[in-house]
Formats: C-alpha cells, structure tokens, sequence
C-alpha cells in the first residue's frame, strides 16, 4: 500500500460557550491515500466541518481550539505551520470547497476576480493566460456562458452556479489534497455527475486525494473507496464502501441507512433518529440515549475498538451484531391528501420572468434579456405537493420567487383561489396576501438577518402581520414552532451564526410556518439536511399538510426525495415546463428525453461507481435560447424537425404530458 498522503492522529477540538468547554471532534483518527476519495458522513453537527476547518488551518478563533492531536500532510506536520506557510499551502495544494457558496464567496467581488485571485497568488498567472484558465475551468464545471459569468458578481447566479463556482476555484491549482464539504447539496443531479466526473478524473490523472464530506449517502455508494460515520465528535464506524452498505453494524449506521426517502416509502412515516447527537465524554456511548439496542454497560462506558475485518473498525459494545430495527415510532400510512381537482387554489398561466442584460463600459446599456420563465403555466391544488424539478438555471427559485412578488413579473397571471390576481397586487393589497403564500429559501444563512435572534427573525413577520393579540401569545407561538421543527425553545436567543447549517434550515421552516400560510413555496428545502433530519423535516411537512391542506410547490433536485414527497411533477428545462405528469407516471413512464436523463443521472443507493449516462453539452445560454425544440442541441433523438419547430404539447393521460415532437414509448 502506498504511503498515506494525510494521517490524522487523535484529532480533538473543542467549543468555549456559555456552558464550558463543549467537546466537538473527539480523538478522531484516520488516513487518505494519493488518489483516493474518504468519505466522512453523519447528522449535522456530528464534527464533519469541524474536522476539515481544523485540517486546514481554519478553525474559527477564538471560539474553537485544537486540543490536541496530530496530522501530516506529505509528511509535514500542518499544526506546526505558521500564517505564512498556511497561505502558500491553502488553495495550492490543499484546498476546499465550502459548504454555503453564498458566503463563501465575497459578494462585492465579480467571479471573475475571485477565480482569477488564486491563480495569481499560487501559480503567477496574468494577463490572457490567467483569462483562459478562468474560463477553462468554468467550462470544466458546465457553468453555461462563461464569459457572462466571469463579470457576474454572486448574487447574479442561482445557487447551484454559485457552487461550481466555488469547486473550480477549489481545483484552480489542481491540488493534492481536496476537502469537498457538501460539494454537491445545491447541484441538480445531472451537473452534480459531471463534477463527480470531474473530481474522479482529478483523482486518475493527479492523484488527488478527496475528503469528500456528504449527507448524500447514494453519492458515498457510487463514488467513494471507503466511509467512516461520524457521531458526535467521534468516528463510531469505518469501512470499505461496498462492506459498510451491505453490512454496516453499527445501530447508527444502519439507522441513518434506513432514512433514506425512497419512492416505494410513499404515504410512509420515514424512520428519523428521535433526538440530537450529544458528547457525552469518555464514560459512556454517545450513541446511547438514542439507540433502541442500548445496555446497562452502554450508559457506563465508552465501547472500544472492535476490528470486523481488517479494513472494518467499528465501536459499539454489539461488537458486529446486527438485531432487527425496531419499526418507526410514526409507522401508520399517512392518507390520500385532500386534494379538490375542480377549484385550485392556484393558477399560474404563462407566467414569464426576465432580467435585463447590459452590456460593458460606462454606460452599459440594456443589450438583450434573459427569460428564466417562459410562459409557464401550472395549477396548485390545497393539500397537493407539486414538485419542480431541472437543472440549475433553468428557472425553478425564479418560478418560487415570482408567486411570492420578490421577482418583477413580465406577464402572466397568478390567481389564488380563482379571483384575487396575485400580479397586480402592490402596496398594502399585497402585504395582506403575503401571509398565504410564504417560501422557504435554498441559502438558510444569507436568508436570515444576522443580527436578529432567531427568536426575532420568527416574531418579525408575525408583527407585520399582526398575528398574536400580544408578546405572550406571540412567545408561546414562537416555542410551538421550535418544538414542531426539532429545536428546544431555549435556541430562541440564540443568533444564526450559532447554528449548524441543518439547524439554520429548520429554523427558516419555523419561520414560514409562523404565518400560517396556505401555500408554502420550498426551494430546496431539504438541501442542507442530513438523512435523519431530512426524515424528520419531510415527516414534519406531510404532517403539517394533512392537519391544515397547505399546498406545496416543491422546488428540487434531489429526485429520491420527490419520488416520496410529491403527488405531481413539473420538469423544467430552459424556463420551459417540458414534461408533468404524476409522481408515479414521471418515475416509471417518463417520455421526454430530458426526464429519462435525470432520472439516469440520480444517484442509486447501492450503486457500484460505473460510468453514468450523462447529457452531452452545456445548457444552453437563456438569453440566446436554441430555435425549435429548446432541448435539440443535447437530445440524443433529436431530428431536422426539432431545430425548427417548437415541440407540440401530447396528452398520455388526464395527468401525463410532455412538449416533445418524438416522445418515448
């Protein structure tokens, strides 16, 4: 075996906070090898960003601190470096791509002046050289028109642009070493495989190593050699890929396995971890208070080391023993929604969203437009979920913006409950409807004022609203929906800095539901969460629907999760709706081409890392869309007809339709 490219040895790093010193990374030990992908999962707040922040130099003092442990990388020993070396080090040949592209990048900066920062610090490049790299690599992470991208500035891209943005800042240098936290949380599935793509043949052709720091356990089966769990500062279980999912022992391991949202799980309560990780230090298993299998001696001491095989470590007294889980505590089958086909509460007709584009120099006059929304119709029934899915860019927080008037909308009509046009609504006509349509938005963090507590952020919109006779009533409100969303009552001082990135989007969720709206627009609401989590958050949301009939537009790429969730489906490409139908139809009868390539693209869980069937091309530049068939220029069916011609629209089934001239059988 070759020599390891980072060990790490009894990693420990604690918090200073009101209640003492609080333990996150406890004695944490492992290697990576030259080429190798590690992949580091468990709940949020477990230690897994903790760890990496601290591996690379980045530990938020003062109010963390390493203390102790030791770890090499290429031999040299990276908690003895100084600020200096830490600088020609970071972004070279050690490098991250951070979790929440929104504030990772400078909001102030352009892309490509940010791009173009490390490439001058690291690799001396100027002039066209340092142009051409820049635009290499936003080519190599299929951000579509480059050029565009590189004056952009952060707030101008969507967030799964923003995050390529920060991996090809991340490979700029082409590292040894990358740490990729969450690097695939705001991707849609078919450009998340293209860059699982990209950092595979990083790791072939230089040897890269990858930290690869994930909730998306399908990801961690299709793509990494080996997976350690991670619980409450501790790495409990460690294995070979394929071993850990087909033989996982620890009760940990197996619970976060099992809460995976599936589409044969539908009307089914998914089986969350009741409770929240917690050290609990050396005197007993931190898993214990959680764990259905718990003895007496788990609440005494702390498991040790049991070797499964030789690259099988696992701690936990059952020492390999795998009893049967226990049924969900919630295991009814959840009813059919109250769903009224013959009133919807929300109709939508050729809806159309456009931003204007300006062209360079001093004047930079309107050039052209770019239409994110193009003449999207779609209804919204009370107690249905209609999930929106496709690619970045292609429309979907535009659609959810607009419903809620924080988009100009071009044209269109937006009517709730068949007479109130939401569109032409303004001044105090519109703050009275605000209450029925609220959104839950994609970043948690950029959406949440950092100077409030969380306490304030929840009590703001129930003032301007005026729910709540007085401060009493408002508080006891404000403790129900802590409670509802998983959090004890006490967080309600605390402000959004003070949270996990998880914590932060349940918090947003309690801050929607405040209003007691009708119609809840989530925009990858589910992103940023871990398994478990994400199972108690979509349990949360179908009970929250059956007790009061809220509609949901569910805006997301992560396709597992709209296979359990959704009732019907909207695909979206170029600002176009191309294909809707029922969960079932689209996931077991799709016709379009493009519908058949994300489903193909979605990670599987139990994959065995073959090649997938990707798209070939770029998405196309929304402000110079492709004549005919939006779609021609990457369908692998298309024909003459498709570049002239746009696509007429076939009826399958009273539910099932799709714009496409060739429709698959």
């Amino acid at each position: 075996m070759p020599e390891a490219l980072l060990q790490v040895e009894d990693l420990s790093v604690s918090f200073r906070s009101s209640r003492g010193i609080l333990p996150v990374v406890d004695k944490i030990s492992f290697n990576i090898y030259p080429g190798e992908m590690l992949a580091l999962v468990g709940e949020s707040g477990s230690g897994k960003t903790i760890s990496a922040l601290s591996l690379m130099g980045l530990l938020p003092a003062p109010a963390a601190k390493l203390e102790g442990g030791r770890a090499f990388f290429q031999g040299r020993d990276l908690f003895s470096l100084s600020e200096q070396q830490w600088q020609s080090l970071r972004g070279n040949q050690l490098s991250m791509i951070f979790q929440e592209p929104m504030t990772a990048l400078n909001p102030v900066l352009s892309i490509g002046f940010q791009l173009a920062e490390v490439l001058r610090r690291h690799q001396g490049l100027s002039g066209k050289p340092l142009r051409q790299r820049c635009l290499e690599l936003l080519e190599q992470v299929r951000l579509p028109n480059p050029e565009q991208c590189l004056r952009n500035y952060p707030h101008q891209l969507s967030g799964g642009m923003r995050q390529r943005v920060i991996i090809a800042i991340a490979l700029a240098c082409r590292p040894k070493l990358l740490i990729a936290d969450e690097p695939s949380t705001a991707l849609d599935v078919t450009v998340q495989a293209q860059i699982m793509d990209l950092l595979n043949r990083l790791r072939r052709e230089s040897g890269t190593a990858v930290l690869f720091i994930t909730h998306n356990l399908a990801l961690v089966s299709e793509y990494a050699e080996r997976c350690a769990v991670m619980y409450a500062g501790k790495i409990v279980e460690s294995a070979p890929r394929y071993e850990l999912f087909e033989r996982g022992s620890h009760p940990y391991t197996r619970m976060l396995l099992r809460a995976i949202p599936q589409a044969q799980a539908r009307r089914h309560a998914l089986a969350g971890i009741e409770g929240k990780p917690e050290n609990n230090g050396m005197t007993a298993c931190d898993f214990a208070p959680r764990c259905p299998f718990a003895m007496p001696m788990c609440h005494e001491q702390s498991p040790e080391l049991y070797r499964l095989g030789d690259n099988h470590e696992l701690f936990c007294h059952l020492r390999g023993a795998r009893p049967e889980l226990p049924a969900p505590l919630i295991s009814a089958d959840q009813p059919e929604q109250n769903i009224n086909a013959a009133a919807p509460l929300l109709r939508v007709n050729a809806l159309c969203v456009s931003f204007p584009i300006k062209g360079a120099g001093l004047l930079r006059r309107r050039t052209t437009e770019l239409k994110a929304v193009d003449g999207l119709s779609f209804t919204l029934e009370a107690g249905e979920t209609l999930a929106l899915v496709g690619e970045s860019g292609c429309g979907k927080t535009s659609v959810g913006k607009a419903l809620v008037r924080l988009l100009p909308i071009k044209q269109g009509k937006i009517i709730l409950d068949g007479e109130t046009r939401l569109e032409l609504l303004s001044g105090k006509q519109l703050r009275d409807q605000r209450g029925n349509i609220q959104m839950i938005f994609q970043d948690p963090y950029s959406s949440l004022n950092p100077r409030l507590s969380v306490g304030e952020s929840i009590e703001e919109g129930m003032l301007l609203q005026r729910l709540g006779r007085n401060a009493a009533e408002r508080a006891e409100r404000k403790s129900e929906l802590m409670r509802l969303v998983g959090l004890p009552e006490h967080m309600l001082s605390r402000y959004p800095h003070q949270f996990s990135g998880g914590q932060r989007q349940r918090i947003v969720i309690a801050r929607a539901l405040a209003l007691e709206p009708r119609i809840l627009v989530c925009d990858e609401c589910t992103s940023a969460l871990d398994v478990s989590v994400q199972a108690q958050i979509l349990n949360l949301l179908q009970e929250i629907q059956r007790r009061k009939n809220l509609a949901y537009l569910f805006i997301s790429h992560d396709l597992s999760v709209v296979s359990y969730l959704a009732d019907r489906v909207a695909v979206m490409y170029l600002g176009k709706i191309v294909e809707t139908g029922s969960a079932e139809e689209i996931f077991s009868r799709a016709r379009h081409p493009y519908t058949q390539a994300l489903l193909s693209a979605a990670p599987k869980l139990g994959g065995d890392g073959t090649r997938k069937l990707h798209l070939e091309g770029d998405v196309p530049d929304p402000s110079a869309p492709p004549p005919g068939c939006p779609f021609h220029p990457r369908c692998p069916i298309a024909q003459e007809l498709c570049q002239r011609e746009c696509p007429p629209l076939h009826h399958f089934s009273t539910s099932h339709s799709c714009h496409c001239h060739y429709p698959s059988d």
